[in-house]
């Protein structure tokens, strides 16, 4: 899980150096973490649920049985046993985001799993960019990361017209929901605000949403729910960085597992 450390202070780097790189390295991302969990994952979650005889599951249900993968993926006691082994587990980042992403959606109202997968994913995506570090150099100049894109457009293919797009709405979403305060503070500055995350995410979120890609991918009713419900979602990944990650805070050193 040193990986997950090493992974989300590269997207500052990254980003900064245009467009380009931004295409390349940031892929479609699809609602895909279940189907990549590992065998240490079941592992965790068999070890973490033995502890209790009321809550033990067997493997060959984890892995026979996704409606009953599903269901135990929500026992609350996997979200305490991360939390309260931060920095000594042994789990994938796919695991990680999956699990703690659900819990706080679920307490906002969002029970759409494939939803939560998806943001688990972006999430993932992310955190190997940057380490959850506060992107300070991008926040500084975001307004312009994003009139760039935008201007991109102009130029682009459908395809990656549909990339573009849909990257707008991830980084606003994944700005304004992990990095609220160190945004909120930078706006005192002349960065862009909330709002600004909030109404060009949502626009994004929605025009890719009638793309034939998202067709293509399964991915138009998910967009939809993100320019629907985008402020909700936003909230509970304030209350993910708030409460469980602990991220926004200048001082802060970035996540280690």
């Amino acid at each position: 899980m040193s990986e997950i450390r090493a992974g989300i202070s590269r997207v500052r780097c990254r980003l900064a150096f245009g467009i380009a790189i931004a295409h390349d390295e940031f892929p479609m991302i699809r609602a895909n973490c279940r189907a990549r969990f590992t065998a240490a994952d079941f592992d965790f979650i068999v070890r973490t649920l033995s502890r209790s005889c009321t809550d033990q599951v067997s493997l060959v249900d984890l892995l026979s049985d996704s409606e009953t993968r599903d269901s135990i993926l929500d026992h609350p006691r996997l979200v305490d046993a991360i939390l309260c082994n931060a920095g000594h587990l042994h789990i994938s980042s796919q695991f990680y985001f999956y699990v703690l992403a659900r819990h706080v959606l679920q307490q906002a109202g969002i029970v759409d799993r494939k939803l939560c997968d998806y943001i688990a994913s972006l999430l993932e995506t992310f955190s190997r960019a940057n380490r959850l570090q506060a992107p300070d150099k991008i926040d500084n100049h975001g307004h312009a990361y994003i009139s760039d894109m935008l201007i991109a457009l102009t130029r682009a293919t459908p395809e990656q017209a549909f990339l573009l797009r849909a990257h707008v709405g991830n980084y606003s979403l994944f700005i304004s929901g992990i990095f609220h305060e160190n945004t909120q503070r930078r706006s005192l500055r002349g960065g862009p605000d909330i709002d600004f995350y909030e109404q060009i995410g949502r626009t994004n979120y929605q025009l890719v949403a009638g793309h034939a890609t998202a067709r293509r991918c399964e991915l138009t009713d998910i967009y939809e729910e993100l320019a629907n419900r985008f402020r909700d979602v936003r909230l509970a990944l304030n209350q993910l960085s708030d409460r469980l990650l602990n991220l926004d805070d200048d001082l802060r050193p970035s996540l280690c597992l």
